[in-house]
């Protein structure tokens, strides 16, 4: 049976979603951030030499990377599900896949960092931590940023999900970078990208994986 390798609050919350969404059966088998260091535990190296979250083992198969997970899962279990038919839909569908990931992430990642170093780093350099940090923050990071929720926001007005009508794997992986910039408060007066992670969140597949997966930060 497929499992799950499940890190609290992290990118594999998704793929539970995914499988609730699709019905497919799976296991879960949990792991736990470190309280101070908030990385995962070692014993996730055993799963895959990288030690990070989320994996999935199906039979002979150990697949990492969430894109790579969610295209699997829809190839194997989907039977067509969640996947667009039409030429135009499904670069569309590809295009958000890649770019939850590829695009979005990054920068609300690097605003993460900027954001905790200062706070670690001796109390004599502090200062100068900050101001870096509020620096690459207010000249790069944050139009980054700006500009791909700008973009998500213009898609969403062609329809209630990012690929149209229906929920596709493109919303699955959106949900992380979207839930993220929503924690940081960054989403700002944007009411079609707000509608759609609140009926994401409505869903009862998502509420299943939330209740199978523990808490979650993000949610």
């Amino acid at each position: 049976m497929l499992t799950v390798h499940h890190l609290n609050n992290s990118r594999s919350q998704r793929v539970l979603w995914l499988l609730e969404e699709l019905g497919t059966p799976y296991e879960i088998q949990h792991y736990q951030r470190d309280a101070k260091t908030m990385m995962a535990p070692a014993s996730l190296r055993a799963v895959h030499p990288l030690g990070k979250s989320p994996v999935i083992t199906d039979g002979p198969h150990t697949i990492a990377e969430t894109g790579a997970i969610v295209e699997y899962i829809l190839e194997t279990y989907g039977e067509g599900r969640m996947q667009p038919a039409d030429p135009e839909g499904h670069l569309r569908n590809s295009y958000w896949m890649h770019f939850a990931e590829g695009s979005a992430m990054p920068p609300l990642v690097m605003t993460l960092l900027f954001t905790e170093i200062p706070k670690r780093t001796p109390f004599f350099v502090r200062p100068v931590a900050r101001l870096i940090g509020r620096t690459v923050q207010d000249s790069y990071l944050g139009p980054q940023i700006e500009a791909h929720l700008d973009l998500m926001e213009a898609e969403l007005t062609k329809g209630t999900y990012f690929t149209g009508s229906s929920l596709t794997g493109a919303d699955i992986m959106m949900s992380f970078p979207v839930e993220a910039a929503a924690n940081r408060a960054a989403l700002g007066a944007r009411p079609y990208l707000t509608a759609w992670l609140g009926a994401i969140h409505a869903r009862p597949a998502y509420q299943e994986a939330l209740r199978k997966g523990g808490p979650y930060a993000f949610a």
